[in-house]
């Protein structure tokens, strides 16, 4: 069977103080819905037997109004080309208890081929000569181990196990989020044909057999240098390639050392690296300034870098003084994500520059003093 593996959508997110003029709508969150609807017209063009979207296909448990338009034009989408949806709930779109109800009810109404677990329970579906068998995210981490121990593989069949969560083998890239559950490396590691991960944004691979597709688009600046798209997965070979799919770029405009630079040195370069972007979509990027006097850097918010701005979808400016640079945490730390989502939190509220850079310096004190304190602990 030909599967094309794919997560963490995301619909709903927005990021950025920018409107879409035609919409109104926040204009990250329109790319990301425009992105989606062309990746799923690529991923018809593939003609796969199956459709696997392994979890988070809202960004919120209560999607807007946009993202359930969104994600019901992708299922016509899927229906007029004849290819069945097989998805599991993440955590980001399921309930966190069993009285709420889920999103995904909604889908159970469409006529498509659709198979969506969400009921925190073990459950299994049939697709051509393939057994899907799907784990969403639970209410707690032993669940997942109930649910594994139910599984009853076919030898008639492919089998191919679903899940959503982060994997003991990759525990340090932990991302901090609301019911973020450990996958133990028993399920990473069985022999399925395959087994199709979701909530590690990272495209890569964790087991024999077992790989996180990577999110579509880069939700934050901490996710730069990571592989974006989906897996084109062939059960009976057992094959695995990369499906690149439509996204807005994320550019690493890299580090500019500033000792001896004025603040109209400092723009030029920021311009001249910008100009050098050859990517059709203005992009999101970042770039590093190193060992900038903080006078200086406050010479960086006039009217010449809010024009540059304007070319660019977002340019988040890291600025180091002379005495703050020290070796990076790694992207992988756990307290740098947390700091990574409270930022873009705060960038997708649409706030001013002035109110949202004032709320980003207190806030990342603290949470950097936090993170110190834990550290010597």
């Amino acid at each position: 069977m030909k599967i094309i593996h794919i997560a963490d959508t995301h619909l709903g997110v927005a990021a950025f103080s920018r409107v879409d003029p035609e919409t109104g709508m926040n204009l990250r969150e329109t790319q990301i819905y425009d992105n989606f609807l062309q990746s799923i017209e690529e991923i018809c063009k593939k003609r796969p037997d199956a459709l696997l979207h392994a979890g988070d296909l809202f960004d919120s448990v209560k999607p807007r109004t946009q993202a359930y338009v969104t994600a019901f034009e992708a299922l016509e989408l899927l229906s007029d080309a004849g290819i069945p949806l097989i998805m599991i709930a993440g955590n980001h779109s399921i309930p966190k208890t069993r009285y709420t109800r889920a999103p995904f009810s909604l889908f159970e109404y469409h006529p498509g081929t659709v198979h969506m677990a969400y009921r925190f329970r073990y459950e299994s579906v049939e697709c051509g000569d393939t057994i899907f068998h799907l784990i969403p995210n639970m209410l707690n981490p032993d669940q997942y181990r109930e649910a594994y121990n139910e599984v009853k593989r076919s030898p008639a069949h492919n089998n191919v196990l679903v899940t959503h969560g982060l994997a003991s083998s990759i525990s340090e890239k932990r991302l901090a989020t609301v019911a973020e559950h450990e996958i133990d490396a028993t399920m990473t590691t069985a022999d399925f044909d395959y087994i199709a991960l979701g909530h590690y944004h990272n495209q890569c691979q964790v087991g024999p057999y077992a790989w996180y597709s990577g999110s579509i688009e880069h939700v934050t600046y901490g996710e730069i240098h990571e592989k974006k798209g989906g897996l084109i997965v062939n059960t009976g070979r057992r094959t695995v390639d990369p499906l690149p799919l439509p996204k807005t770029p994320m550019i690493d405009l890299g580090s500019l050392q500033a000792e001896e630079l004025s603040a109209g040195e400092i723009i030029g370069e920021i311009e001249a690296r910008i100009e050098a972007i050859t990517s059709h979509t203005p992009p999101m990027a970042q770039i590093t300034i190193e060992g900038i006097r903080k006078e200086t850097a406050r010479a960086l918010s006039g009217r010449e870098m809010a024009r540059i701005r304007e070319t660019v979808l977002d340019l988040r400016i890291k600025t180091l003084s002379p005495g703050e640079i020290v070796p990076e945490r790694r992207q992988s730390d756990s307290a740098f994500n947390i700091q990574e989502e409270f930022r873009a939190f705060v960038k997708g509220r649409g706030l001013s520059e002035k109110t949202e850079s004032f709320i980003l310096g207190k806030g990342l004190g603290i949470l950097s003093s936090i993170v110190e304190e834990a550290d010597t602990e």
